[in-house]
């Protein structure tokens, strides 16, 4: 069962939320962070992207950029820009996109429960990824940034967050993209503790975006019981900042693959290869969106298709092999294009679905890519029956926005 507490949040004063609030770290690049920051001293893209302080000829790994971090963590909190608050929180956090608003809790998750399988995960991490977090979480002994997870709808939980939202939030605003950010504490400690009982009676969290930020804090938090001789199992470390959404609230978009060349065949050759494992349908020269799951668009010469795989093609019961993501890897970029690792081959790029079916017509309109391929969402059921089975997704499968923002409040470990 899923293991939660409440924790003394650091986080900024009302008035600063909107200076301090940022991105994720890994959804811009350093010069774009340097960008957003400009003029900001109070940006959170000091300390989670630190090298934006140094010129761009500094990598962005060098231990001074580390240095850094902490330097800057430590000035926001002597300045007041954060805050800790003096008892242990739980807080609400929603967003809203394009009308619709997603509530989740903001908790601290427990190592253990990452290292025995109750926080379940769909992708694998890489060591590389996780080492760099995993500095960025020692030398702050901070989780500066949540991670993102889901968890089966639970009614009483819903009552929590239905009474929590009918008030007034704490933070309330709409960042540069448009989407509103909210959130709210929990302050009494009867909500609290039901809480904390309530998700103890939930058999499973399940990483929705994060891979690499959940696994590099309970690595940091495993290490520093290793490290403790007196360790208990109730110490802070003990735990790592999360924000935890009922399913059901959650909206996985498209995340759709442009190829840059044919693999040697004419777009008639390839429509060709196509129809032997799939009913192919011309739209025409607008843009066609997949209307369910297991239907494919295609954008090839300037026209787009409907495709549909024919009878037998993939096997319904396999929680892998009927994903979408996986039938077209395998009878088209594998089997026809000769793409074979999604991972590390050039010829293939992948655009999330926040962007539009327009950006596939543009990248291939313009000559820089032969042919696009836009997929249907996949469904959180489909995520967590993965995840329940211990099975992994294929590359670039999920895409959620909103993003969480940053900054909003942060989880020391001590």
């Amino acid at each position: 069962m899923a293991k939660v507490k409440p924790f003394r949040g650091v986080r900024p004063p009302r008035e600063l939320v909107t200076e301090v609030a940022s991105r994720p770290y890994d959804v811009l690049n350093s010069a774009e962070a340097r960008a957003e920051a400009e003029g900001n001293e109070k940006s959170l893209y000091h300390i989670i992207k630190p090298e934006i302080d140094f010129g761009p000829e500094v990598d962005e790994h060098d231990p001074c950029v580390y240095d850094k971090a902490v330097a800057n963590f430590n000035a926001f909190q002597q300045n007041g820009w954060l805050k800790q608050d003096a008892s242990d929180h739980y807080y609400v956090y929603a967003q809203t996109m394009n009308g619709r608003t997603q509530y989740g809790f903001v908790i601290a998750a427990n190592v253990d429960d990452y290292m025995s399988g109750v926080i379940k995960k769909h992708e694998l991490t890489r060591r590389d990824k996780e080492e760099d977090r995993m500095k960025h979480v020692r030398c702050n002994n901070a989780n500066i940034e949540p991670v993102f997870f889901a968890f089966p709808d639970n009614e009483g939980l819903q009552k929590i967050l239905d009474r929590v939202t009918a008030t007034p939030a704490e933070y309330d605003f709409v960042a540069p993209d448009g989407f509103g950010h909210h959130f709210w504490l929990i302050s009494d400690k009867e909500t609290i503790d039901r809480v904390t009982e309530l998700f103890d009676a939930i058999p499973a969290l399940y990483i929705a975006d994060g891979h690499h930020r959940t696994a590099a804090a309970a690595l940091v938090g495993a290490e520093k019981a290793r490290q403790n001789p007196d360790h208990r199992g109730d110490e802070e470390y003990n735990y790592f900042l999360a924000v935890a959404f009922p399913a059901s609230h959650l909206n996985i978009i498209d995340y759709n693959r442009v190829v840059r060349d044919l693999n040697g065949l004419s777009p008639q050759q390839l429509l060709s290869k196509i129809a032997e494992n799939f009913t192919i349908t011309d739209m025409g020269a607008d843009e066609y969106r997949p209307a369910a799951l297991h239907n494919f668009s295609l954008y090839l010469d300037g026209r787009w298709y409907s495709l549909t795989p024919l009878e037998g093609r993939y096997d319904d019961s396999d929680p892998i092999g009927s994903l979408d993501v996986t039938i077209s890897s395998d009878l088209i970029l594998r089997d026809i294009l000769g793409i074979t690792d999604l991972r590390s081959d050039k010829r293939i790029d992948f655009v999330g679905g926040i962007r539009g079916l327009g950006e596939l017509k543009q990248r291939v309109d313009s000559g820089e890519m032969a042919v696009a391929l836009a997929l249907y969402p996949v469904s959180m059921q489909q995520l967590m029956r993965i995840a329940d089975t211990g099975n992994i997704m294929p590359p670039k499968t999920t895409w959620f926005e909103p993003k969480l923002r940053s900054g909003l409040v942060i989880h020391k470990l001590d």
